[in-house]
């Protein structure tokens, strides 16, 4: 039996508001110790670009209700990357517009949005067990609370609004990061808050590596790097 057989799979949480360094880090620590990357916020944005694009207010409830109804999720796994499938779709570049910006915090903020999407998000786990990858390494705004509250790592990135807003505006895009932030705090389905015992680290003036040195150092008391 090997050596990679005899490790536990490990599940890493990585929670924080917009543009806190958490994909960049994530993909790093996916690639470091071949841990199966999920974007949770992709998949809000994906639902989003969809019931948009069925013409669906977030402030009509029934009519949300029933559009979830409707819809196949399924995994595909693209590499490292686990991304969400919607009825045998996988979304593109429409959700990162200005239209999803603006309205996925307000669908994120839905409990039935929520609820959707949380047997989906932790059968991820499953998914990389499945493909023998060592562990999963999810990103987002309530993992280490609510989607995987004992994951044997959990982390919480943080950074300065205006410094988050120029790593938007470097990457080409447009983010409402303060509103985004003020709406992802204040909703009262899975709030964006560090949970309690997850090691907060303030990205404002590290470098990527740093952070995820930072990271690493934790995962390889349990993990040694692929």
């Amino acid at each position: 039996m090997s050596s990679q057989a005899l490790e536990p799979f490990v599940i890493v949480a990585i929670d924080g508001g917009a543009a806190s360094g958490k994909s960049s880090s994530a993909r790093a620590l996916s690639e470091r110790f071949n841990l199966l990357h999920v974007d949770t916020g992709s998949y809000y944005r994906a639902l989003t670009s969809e019931l948009l694009a069925q013409g669906v207010d977030a402030g009509d409830i029934p009519a949300v209700t029933s559009a979830l109804g409707g819809l196949r999720l399924g995994t595909r796994v693209d590499g490292r990357s686990a991304r969400m499938e919607i009825n045998g779709r996988i979304a593109g570049e429409e959700i990162r517009s200005r239209e999803v910006n603006e309205a996925v915090s307000h669908f994120a903020a839905l409990p039935v949005v929520r609820q959707a999407l949380l047997a989906y998000q932790r059968g991820q786990a499953d998914v990389a067990r499945a493909r023998s990858f060592r562990g999963l390494v999810m990103e987002g705004r309530d993992i280490g609370s609510v989607i995987f509250p004992n994951a044997d790592f959990r982390f919480f990135l943080e950074a300065d609004p205006a410094e988050r807003v120029r790593r938007r505006a470097r990457e080409g895009q447009e983010d409402s990061i303060a509103e985004r932030d003020r709406l992802d705090s204040s909703r009262r389905a899975s709030p964006l808050s560090c949970p309690a015992g997850a090691v907060a680290i303030d990205t404002t003036r590290l470098t990527l590596p740093e952070v995820v040195e930072t990271m690493s150092r934790a995962i390889a008391s349990r993990l040694s790097p692929a």
